[in-house]
């Protein structure tokens, strides 16, 4: 299946203050989404999947790699030609409330997107708005409203009409429902899933939340640290996770069927700005082994053609040496 989006080792670095050092958010982060197919992509706070969107999306510069879109480029697009483009990716943020300028109506909101791109007469962004307003749910009549007026989940659904008032083909939706109580998670995941077939869209869908990324996701992507390291079909990595990350983030999202007990990683995320060697996720790794310290891992294939499954782990590399023999455990069981 040909790849509408392909992110090719992607790395982004923002520089400290004080010190002159660097953080390193994103290190060679690749992957590709076939068009209307949803990838999820999930990790810890601080492991990267924020300025994930923000990179590709050209909110925040790269430092390296390549963003394609139908093909094109978007990192070596001039700012005119970026400006077209920006009509086919959209964001969703996690916060509708900071998102959504307070001193605008609904209609102004909404009505904006439109006329920077000079899309309509006011006639035709009058009735845009109100076909927006019914798709994600809402009266028409709330175009005369202001953003205070409404319930988290209201203004979230603004946001979402505004994602998709241009008529995007991707949509990046970054924490779309964290903010959200339970029940109003559903049905936004269940909004999305409806707009997402009815208007043939394709989503990169960022959450920490496992359990609602099962709910959406085709594919799934695991961060940590800037890198991904598992990389999977959304049933294979839920039935059969491959990296000890992986597994241990699974581990703690409850579930019936899945037999064992939670996997407690010790630790705290290392810094960006002084990442690890090698392997990143070694200092908390339940199987870590004598090389994971110096050598980074290499990328291996687990699945098929069809069904690509990519994990970095030294686990499934060519040699396997004995495991550290440490002093204190480097994980518990609860």
């Amino acid at each position: 299946m040909t790849a509408l989006l392909a992110v090719e080792n992607l790395s982004t670095r923002f520089r400290l203050k004080r010190g002159g050092g660097e953080i390193r958010a994103l290190h060679r982060v690749s992957f590709t989404v076939a068009a209307g197919q949803t990838l999820g992509v999930v990790g810890e706070s601080g492991s990267g999947k924020s300025t994930l969107a923000r990179s590709i999306l050209r909110l925040v510069e790269a430092r390296e790699g390549r963003v394609l879109f139908d093909g094109e480029d978007l990192l070596a697009l001039d700012a005119a030609r970026l400006r077209q483009r920006r009509r086919d990716l959209q964001m969703i943020f996690q916060d509708p409330f900071a998102s959504l300028d307070p001193r605008f109506s609904v209609r102004r909101l909404l009505e904006e997107p439109l006329m920077v791109h000079g899309l309509g007469d006011r006639a035709a962004r009058q009735r845009r708005v109100a076909e927006l307003l019914q798709q994600v749910g809402l009266d028409p009549g709330a175009a005369e409203h202001y953003p205070h007026e409404f319930s988290g989940g209201q203004r979230q659904r603004i946001g979402i009409a505004r994602a998709v008032a241009l008529n995007p083909r991707v949509i990046v939706a970054d924490e779309p429902v964290s903010a959200l109580d339970v029940s109003i998670q559903a049905q936004i995941l269940n909004l999305l899933m409806d707009l997402r077939d009815r208007l043939q869209l394709t989503y990169l869908f960022i959450s920490h939340d496992l359990a609602v990324v099962r709910a959406i996701a085709d594919r799934v992507a695991v961060m940590y640290l800037g890198e991904i390291v598992e990389w999977a079909p959304a049933e294979a990595l839920y039935r059969q996770p491959r990296h000890p990350y992986s597994e241990a983030l699974l581990s703690a999202v409850p579930d019936p069927a899945r037999r064992g007990r939670r996997i407690v990683l010790q630790g705290e995320l290392p810094s960006p700005d002084r990442p690890p060697a090698g392997c990143p996720f070694h200092t908390r790794c339940p199987k870590v082994m004598a090389h994971c310290a110096n050598e980074p891992p290499p990328e291996v294939e687990l699945g098929t053609a069809e069904a690509p499954h990519r994990v970095r782990c030294h686990l499934y590399g060519d040699r396997v040496p004995g495991s550290v023999q440490a002093s204190q455990p480097l994980y518990s069981r609860a």
